[in-house]
């Protein structure tokens, strides 16, 4: 246990400016590369939360080394699971797509409130592989992700027809094609509204390009449109 005059030592002056500081910077490298994508949460927002673990962690430090017997990792424990209201606010369902956005961003302020926490206990090696580790997985494997994803057996499509007599023939042709229908609904159409529009979900008889499968299906005579969502 640190004595009272330690704890005042170890937080003022350069090292209580070095630790937020890191946490401006550290938490302002992950949210550029956010905004640069156009995500919800940017730079600014990213900073804040880092910056705010950080400095939670040090005020529960700061008592911990005071008040004999408080427990230091009550503060951040709470961080931890209060960060969730502002990862809740990242995450959208599109109206015109029904798709749920936003997920890796909050995911993202999760793994940035962690690592303002390390900073402000001085885990200053932790949250500087922490930080790599968080670029690594938006940036590089995103690129995985999105190659795997466009030829996975699974595609969720936003289909619209002339008429809905030809709801039937559409299945009908899928089934031909070998294309099991895991789920359709009835949607109200974007374009056009004496078209029938509809959302489904296809598991393919084989891994394939998904744009290719959209080609073909765009051929049809009585498909108007037909997207990915």
């Amino acid at each position: 246990m640190i004595t009272w005059w330690q704890s005042v030592y170890a937080l003022d002056g350069v090292p209580i400016f070095l630790r937020l500081f890191l946490a401006v910077l550290l938490g302002g490298i992950i949210g550029l590369e956010r905004g640069i994508k156009g995500r919800p949460a940017g730079m600014r927002t990213y900073m804040l939360v880092c910056l705010g673990s950080a400095l939670v962690m040090i005020t529960n430090e700061y008592m911990a080394g005071i008040f004999v017997g408080t427990d230091p990792a009550r503060m951040g424990a709470q961080v931890i699971s209060g960060i969730g209201f502002l990862g809740a606010g990242t995450i959208i369902i599109t109206r015109d797509r029904r798709q749920v956005r936003g997920l890796t961003t909050a995911a993202g302020l999760w793994a940035s409130a962690c690592m303002g926490l390390a900073i402000g206990v001085g885990f200053y090696a932790g949250a500087l592989v922490g930080m790599l580790f968080i670029l690594f997985v938006t940036s590089f494997i995103h690129r995985l992700d999105t190659s795997l994803v466009t030829r996975s057996r699974t595609i969720d499509l936003y289909v619209e027809m002339e008429e809905p007599k030809h709801i039937y023939r559409l299945l009908a042709h899928l089934r031909e094609a070998g294309i099991r229908v895991t789920y359709l609904e009835a949607d109200q159409p974007r374009f056009d509204e004496r078209n029938q529009a509809l959302l489904l979900s296809l598991r393919l008889p084989r891994r394939r390009e998904h744009y290719e499968f959209l080609a073909e299906l765009n051929a049809v005579e009585y498909v108007r449109f037909a997207e990915e969502v």
